[in-house]
């Protein structure tokens, strides 16, 4: 059953609906899952389908690449430098690089299940790499919408790669959503942003393992980088419906960072107001949480308040200095975006609102070859040296 999060009104989940009917709100998922023993899941291949019985799709038409079941970091070079115990979850090793595999595999599954043959989506870049992908393996055609020149050429690159037609507007990742959605309400495709309440049951995956890689115990927070608002949402639908069929009890407190240009749910957090205002023109150089109007807002806002949680904003001086960092003391390498939840872990201990000892995950969202010319003008040059290894010898002894 799919309900509207604002009036309650219900729909059949065989019907093509993105929006509520009667008062325009987001949708949401209802899974009745009951009696089912946390046992049942082990043993079975480290996926998000692992958890098929809180998957509303049919498993056996499912679309899958093997995503999910991503390494689960223990970080003790920055926990110890911060006081705390921080992990981070690594959805980078998904297989087109992002966490978009997880909600694109439950996507894709429910578009086979109704009968569709097109799936679009608009995107700032890993969208479209990873629905291009998905599409390929269920036979689908896919469109793709994009800000013209807004997007790391790594996640464009493959997005055509896949056989995506790949659409470049003059506009922004408001505009281009805007564009996609009124083909998708017009019947041309089934939309496949995280509008579409099914995407975000693949995500919601991410905090299933959260809990089941911590020994079927809650972290204190978590910590993830928010741009359309879909994920944390998600994240925090995934945690209380293990919470509420009995599998744990505590809960942590939902986190999420953005970009100080691109912040209209930090601003809204920061000011006390269930009002999120958008962001008329955002900018940051993290191109995956460039969003000024996120569509998830409603959901984003909730889990924040339910859990207890907050949200933050940090520079992009910041993103980049956490994206190094990450790499060079845990070896854990991140788009832009992902290291926004580094950057936002330390603006939070610094101000105190992290405590010490607090068990944190970090979300870090994407690969770093995601936005390869990001990487490469962080880093210095190479030392050009002639073949003597004598040259070499000189260099290194002083590092």
């Amino acid at each position: 059953m799919i309900r509207c999060i604002s009036c309650n009104e219900e729909y059949d989940d065989d019907e093509i609906i993105y929006t509520c009917s009667k008062c325009g709100s987001i949708l949401e998922v209802e899974c009745d899952v009951e009696d089912i023993p946390r046992e049942t899941f082990e043993g079975r291949r480290d996926n998000i389908w692992k958890y098929k019985e809180f998957l509303p799709v049919k498993y056996e038409n499912r679309v899958s690449l093997d995503e999910g079941g991503t390494p689960f970091c223990k970080c003790d070079t920055i926990g110890d430098e911060l006081g705390i115990d921080l992990y981070v979850k690594v959805e980078g090793s998904n297989p087109t690089g992002s966490f978009k595999d997880r909600g694109m595999s439950v996507g894709t599954t429910k578009a086979v299940d109704l009968g569709v043959d097109m799936v679009g989506c608009a995107s700032t870049g890993n969208t479209s790499a990873s629905l291009s992908a998905y599409a390929a393996r269920a036979g689908l055609k896919c469109a793709v919408v994009l800000p013209d020149g807004k997007v790391a050429l790594g996640k464009l690159a493959q997005a055509m790669f896949h056989g995506a037609k790949v659409f470049a507007i003059d506009g922004n990742f408001d505009d281009a959503l805007e564009t996609i959605t009124q083909l998708a309400l017009d019947g041309e495709l089934y939309l496949l942003n995280s509008i579409n309440p099914y995407r975000l049951e693949g995500q919601k995956t991410i905090g299933m393992e959260v809990v089941h890689d911590l020994g079927w115990q809650s972290p204190d927070r978590i910590i993830l980088p928010v741009g359309n608002a879909g994920n944390i949402s998600a994240i925090w639908k995934g945690i209380t419906e293990f919470r509420d069929a009995g599998y744990i009890k505590d809960t942590p407190m939902m986190t999420g960072i953005q970009a100080v240009d691109s912040a209209p749910i930090a601003n809204a957090v920061k000011a006390g107001s269930d009002e999120v205002i958008p962001v008329e023109n955002p900018e940051t150089i993290a191109t995956a949480i460039r969003i000024g109007a996120p569509v998830s807002s409603l959901k984003a806002m909730r889990a924040i308040k339910e859990s207890n949680g907050t949200a933050e904003t940090v520079t992009d001086d910041e993103i980049l200095d956490a994206q190094k960092y990450l790499a060079r003391s845990e070896g854990i390498g991140v788009e832009p975006a992902s290291a926004a939840s580094i950057a936002g872990l330390r603006k939070l201990v610094e101000n105190g609102v992290v405590d010490k000892g607090e068990k944190v995950v970090c979300i870090v969202t994407g690969h770093v070859l995601k936005d390869p010319n990001v990487a490469i003008d962080a880093c210095e040059e190479p030392t050009k040296v002639s073949s003597d290894p004598n040259d070499i010898k000189s260099v290194i002894r002083n590092l």
